[in-house]
């Protein structure tokens, strides 16, 4: 990749034309030495599965390593989210996290703890994934259905385990939606991230999991998992057949997944263009649009503008489920 096919890229986006000539300027300057990619969770999640393919044709866009690293500290995503809000807004440190970016603030308001990052910190860069969440059990389970889920929970109050990333990550707040919509109370069980969390259901250490379709599908297809629903609005083309929760009677379970890349809102102009510029690059590449399109998670790129209205609408839909769930553990 050279820098002309570099601020090409950079030309077609929008308005592009009035900060072009200092993004040409900062092409030189930036970047000069490795850029950190952190994602707030375990190998093996949603972000993960986002960050590596992208990170990877980042470098060949940019010429400079890209490291991804992922700040397992739990807490939902909390603790790296926070790390990339302190960094210094120069282009090298950056984010790959999922929607709980705005619902963790919010948790720790409802629990009168420190606010640990504010989403104000941030500015969006570009989406990359965006799907619903499915809700997946052991293929042992007895469950072939969502209706016999819901009528086991119902006699075994608070006995069904679940897993999760964190208290208030994506995956927590899917499944107490749920919950609270059917009636049933389950066990939460919180995970260090969604990767430790499938492996424990692949275990038996859980028996319910809320995740995305790219972390799923393999272990669908090779038999050691079932979905019962998607809490999608519509099927999916990776599980056709796989009914979402409003077509079951659920009417307000609807809830997605998505990951994106994010920069600190002081970033410099010229580089945020630089790098909106390299990541519309990026999402188009050999090798991030099939390892995507293999995990059954197509790419669902938006620039800056358009997804950070994305980020705001979706955020204020999160934050007021998380208000009606309250405090749970």
């Amino acid at each position: 990749m050279n820098r002309r096919d570099l601020l090409r890229a950079a030309a077609a986006l929008p308005l592009a034309r009035v900060v072009l000539p200092n993004a040409a300027s900062a092409q030189a300057a930036w970047p000069t030495r490795n850029i950190t990619m952190i994602v707030p969770f375990p190998a093996g999640g949603q972000a993960d599965l986002a960050a590596r393919p992208v990170a990877l044709a980042l470098e060949r866009i940019l010429g400079k390593p890209v490291i991804v690293d992922n700040r397992a500290g739990g807490a939902g995503g909390s603790i790296g989210n926070a790390a990339a809000a302190r960094a210094d807004a120069d282009g090298y440190t950056l984010l790959m996290t999922l929607s709980s970016l705005a619902v963790l603030p919010e948790a720790d308001r409802l629990f009168d703890r420190p606010v640990a990052y504010e989403v104000s910190q941030f500015a969006p860069v570009a989406r990359v994934l965006a799907d619903p969440t499915l809700l997946a059990v052991p293929a042992s389970a007895p469950w072939k259905t969502l209706q016999d889920f819901v009528a086991d929970a119902k006699k075994r109050p608070g006995e069904i385990p679940y897993g999760s990333s964190g208290p208030y990550g994506t995956l927590h707040v899917a499944m107490e939606m749920f919950a609270s919509s059917a009636g049933i109370k389950l066990l939460h069980v919180p995970f260090r991230g969604a990767g430790p969390a499938l492996t424990a259901l692949l275990s038996g250490t859980v028996q319910a999991l809320a995740s995305a379709p790219g972390t799923l599908k393999q272990q669908v297809d090779d038999g050691k998992m079932r979905v019962l629903a998607n809490w999608g609005a519509e099927r999916i083309a990776s599980f056709p057949n796989l009914p979402t929760f409003r077509e079951l009677g659920y009417k307000d379970v609807e809830f997605y997944i998505w990951a994106g890349l994010f920069a600190q809102s002081a970033l410099p102009a010229p580089i945020m263009m630089q790098l909106r510029a390299a990541m519309a690059l990026a999402v188009k590449s050999p090798e991030v649009t099939k390892t995507f399109e293999a995990a059954g998670s197509p790419v669902a790129y938006m620039d800056a503008p358009e997804f950070s209205k994305f980020v705001a609408d979706d955020s204020a839909r999160l934050i007021a489920a998380v208000k009606k769930i309250g405090k749970v553990e």
